[in-house]
């Protein structure tokens, strides 16, 4: 839904440059050399239907725009489940007993009192 949201804003939004294109500024625009041979609704007429236009294709646009951010994050991504699983795994892993020594000099503290000292080879 997103995706069609966001076709839909493309779409009037390239009909709404093309409109502002068009109409007529202070100093004459696109609309200009169109203005003479507009015979059915007159130069005043063609005007006002491009600007109420002009006024639509904003209000579509800024109303599809607050429409799209209700479906922006509406469904779980891949990358959200993986990080999901990955909790739940870590969750349910026993903790380990004790630390390993890794060159630190000093024994763990949950190594055994004695050992049994090793067999010594024959010369």
């Amino acid at each position: 839904m997103f995706t069609l949201i966001t076709v839909l804003i493309l779409i009037a939004s390239l009909a709404l440059v093309l409109l502002v294109i068009v109409q007529k500024s202070k100093g004459g625009g696109l609309a200009s050399p169109f203005a003479s041979s507009n015979n059915i609704m007159g130069v005043r007429k063609t005007t006002d239907v491009l600007e109420k236009a002009t006024w639509w294709l904003f209000g579509a646009i800024a109303v599809l725009c607050v429409a799209s951010t209700h479906f922006l994050g509406g469904g779980a991504t891949a990358e959200s489940k993986t990080q999901q699983t990955l909790e739940q795994n870590a969750a349910k892993a026993p903790a380990p007993t004790a630390l390993p020594n890794l060159g630190g000099g000093t024994a763990p503290a949950a190594a055994p009192a004695q050992q049994a000292p090793a067999e010594q080879p024959a010369q």
